[in-house]
């Protein structure tokens, strides 16, 4: 039996509870079927555009697949208190697992933004996949420096440089010059 805090335990818990199939959340979402089930068989865990497209398909937020708790007054999440990170995966062969998120709110109920602390590893440029999904994004860097490429256009952040963005244009954050790299991340997604 799975973990049931894993996400895809979450994504196939919410979608036998919605009556929804495999192939409903994978036409919905603009997936392939085989990419829904390898996620909620916990063998992937897909970049976020993919699984903010799941989170749309089922009409839940993105949030609802991260969450531990639910707590309606405010959530501190303490320096170091940062227990379990998630890795998003582009699914590409051979890709490596470059970000390790750590959500900064999962036990906050019916928030609007998702906030984390990502911890960036320096990853080939060939992996580099740009994604786009609904909403806005801003991330400030925390340790090293990071690029963006967004749209068109490559941008160089370094240690207390932040960016805000219209995430439904390709973009791609990944560490710069090799060298690994920490940032403030905090995404919205309209409901």
């Amino acid at each position: 039996m799975k973990n049931n805090k894993t996400v895809g335990y979450k994504i196939q818990t919410i979608r036998e509870n919605k009556n929804m199939s495999r192939k409903e959340v994978a036409e919905q979402a603009g997936l392939s079927e085989e990419q829904v089930t390898r996620i909620e068989e916990d063998i992937d865990l897909p970049a976020l555009a993919p699984l903010l497209k799941i989170a749309r398909a089922m009409g839940v937020r993105l949030g609802t697949f991260l969450d531990d708790q639910e707590e309606l007054g405010p959530v501190i999440c303490r320096n170091m208190q940062k227990d379990k990170s998630i890795s998003f995966s582009t699914n590409t062969p051979n890709a490596s697992r470059h970000m390790e998120y750590y959500s900064l709110s999962k036990s906050k109920s019916n928030r609007h933004m998702e906030p984390f602390f990502i911890n960036i590893a320096p990853a080939p440029a060939n992996e580099y996949e740009m994604s786009s999904h609904e909403g806005e994004e801003f991330i400030i860097v925390a340790n090293g420096e990071i690029e963006i490429n967004y749209g068109n256009e490559t941008y160089v952040l370094k240690k207390g440089d932040s960016i805000y963005y219209d995430s439904i244009v390709p973009h791609h954050v990944h560490a710069y010059n090799n060298q690994t790299a920490s940032i403030l991340a905090v995404v919205y997604v309209p409901a």
